[in-house]
């Protein structure tokens, strides 16, 4: 027995006490193979599950270097079950490996016959699979390759994919770093990106993920389709290729509701992709527009199910997805391991903070009380409608108010996930409120103003959870969200955390109804931040006079 910080179990749950001194070092630790669960006070809850663990293995970790951190951080002797499982599960990737042959062109090869011999029986794989040519390789049509990495992730042998990829049309794009260079862990994510082939960059918001995706287009010297969530993200990343880069305006094209131009280097929107008429996805044919060398997925962790399907096809590109999160609430973080490609690179939030490329953040949860008359139209309610009501209770209302007074003259969002709620509090705060119906003309002039300092407070819904680049934001009010998602949670708090030109502390309040289903949703949500090293303080309404120091 030792005094580590760390207590790990047989059912593959490790449990990290939060006070020791150590604590900090081993989150670090065991970030890139564990995930966190549950994160009350004292002890936080991570488990080790497969997909983290051939994540980490095609991160360059071996199952010596996870085993070495159970070891080296845990208080009492790791059960030798667990250490065996580690070192199985982890052995499991690539003993099926997808390669590229001088004559057969794709086929899938493997280290270990027996386990070649399941998957190539199973239903699931076999309509995938040609000829036989020995006994340890099989042709592979290359429409299939994206489908096949799908199946055999789920049958829990992750193929790794040595098949290469095409160079595309070749289009010429450098760096230009006049007066800024690229980061150390921004150099350090596009040559892992690069080594890689394809795979996921995850960085904390405001840490530079478009330079990123530019230094992967500058690697790859290419035709580029960049995807990304909306239309002012689009604008946005044109206007960061213009400055960071040689590109000219000529030569990126928008893809969206309002344009279609295809030009060397197509910035499209998921919208305007996965827009369905009669059945079928008119705009997909964007993929086969152009030798596209590179495609570039903007919050991965966001892509809607056609647009998966539609990777499938693209395996002989190369693919990067850009995150801050992983997580998606749908679980199918396994299709974004096997169509996208493996964690190449994750920088702990905190320690971007501590380098001070983002700002450091203040987490306080703010509790309210629902009202007697509230509290028992919230116990008569169908189950769900009791989030809407406990979210929307007018007691939020009032508490947003004091705080953006308390925050009086600092550049302020209130974010929330019920339009009539926004409306309301945009009456309340005199503020200008933006939301789904909202124009891209009129969301740039606001966000504009906004970043100019000639309007210090803005009422958003979800539609700036992503990509909206709002540096100078210095305090966020967040009174509803979708329900339990951890990965809303750390967008929202990410649009606070581009450092400060006086270097003050973001501030990132909850306003959570107590003893309802927000107060359940609120702990779930703040799952991510809290495994990335925040803390939340919790605060009665009565003393939100003290939040301030």
């Amino acid at each position: 027995m030792n005094d580590g910080p760390l207590i790990v179990q047989s059912d593959k749950t490790l449990l990290l006490e939060v006070d020791h001194e150590r604590a900090a070092e081993a989150r670090r630790a065991i970030a890139p193979f564990a995930e966190l669960e549950r994160s009350p006070e004292h002890i936080h809850t991570y488990r080790l599950t497969p997909l983290g663990l051939w994540n980490a293995r095609a991160a360059g970790h071996d199952a010596e270097q996870v085993i070495d951190t159970l070891l080296a951080f845990s208080r009492y002797a790791v059960p030798h079950s667990l250490l065996v499982d580690i070192a199985e599960t982890m052995d499991r990737y690539g003993r099926l490996r997808l390669e590229k042959h001088p004559v057969h062109g794709l086929v899938l090869a493997t280290t270990d016959r027996a386990v070649f011999t399941e998957v190539i029986r199973s239903k699931k794989v076999a309509g995938m699979l040609g000829e036989m040519l020995d006994e340890d390789t099989v042709s592979v049509h290359p429409s299939q390759r994206g489908n096949l990495k799908q199946a055999l992730l789920k049958l829990g042998w992750p193929a790794e994919d040595f098949a290469g990829y095409v160079d595309g049309e070749a289009h010429a794009i450098a760096l230009v770093e006049d007066g800024w260079q690229l980061r150390d862990y921004q150099k350090q994510a596009a040559e892992s990106f690069w080594h890689g082939g394809s795979g996921v960059v995850v960085l904390p918001c405001g840490a530079g993920k478009t330079i990123v995706g530019a230094a992967a287009m500058a690697h790859a010297q290419a035709t580029t389709l960049i995807l990304v969530t909306n239309t002012v993200s689009a604008r946005q990343w044109k206007a960061e290729l213009l400055k960071r880069t040689t590109l000219t305006e000529e030569e990126i094209g928008e893809y969206s509701g309002a344009r279609k131009e295809i030009r060397p280097v197509t910035i499209a929107t998921y919208q305007v992709l996965t827009l369905r008429r009669k059945g079928v996805y008119p705009h997909l044919e964007l993929l086969d527009a152009r030798d596209w060398g590179l495609v570039v997925y903007d919050e991965v962790h966001l892509l809607p199910a056609p647009i998966f399907r539609m990777t499938a096809d693209l395996q002989a590109r190369r693919r990067i997805g850009l995150t801050a999160t992983l997580i998606r609430e749908d679980g199918r973080e396994g299709d974004v391991f096997s169509l996208i490609g493996p964690k190449r690179f994750d920088a702990p939030w905190k320690d971007i903070e501590a380098q001070g490329w983002i700002a450091p953040a203040d987490c306080v949860e703010v509790r309210v009380t629902l009202p007697e008359g509230e509290r028992l139209a919230y116990a008569t309610a169908d189950a769900d409608e009791r989030y809407r009501l406990a979210a929307c209770t007018p007691a939020k209302t009032t508490v947003a108010e004091q705080l953006v007074a308390q925050h009086l003259g600092e550049p302020t969002l209130v974010i929330g996930q019920y339009l009539d709620q926004l409306d309301e509090l945009g009456e309340h705060l005199g503020a200008p409120v933006i939301k789904g119906e909202t124009s891209v003309k009129e969301r740039q002039e606001l966000f504009a103003a906004f970043r100019e300092g000639e309007i210090d407070l803005l009422v958003v819904s979800k539609v700036a959870n992503f990509s909206i680049d709002l540096p100078e934001a210095a305090v966020a009010i967040q009174v509803s969200g979708s329900f339990g998602s951890r990965q809303e949670e750390a967008q929202r708090l990410g649009r606070l955390l581009r450092p400060k030109a006086d270097g003050r502390t973001a501030r990132f309040y909850t306003i959570v109804a107590r003893d309802t289903v927000d107060a359940d949703f609120a702990q779930n949500r703040q799952r991510f931040l809290a495994e990335q090293g925040y803390a939340y303080r919790i605060l009665d309404a009565a003393d939100i006079g003290k939040v301030v120091d």
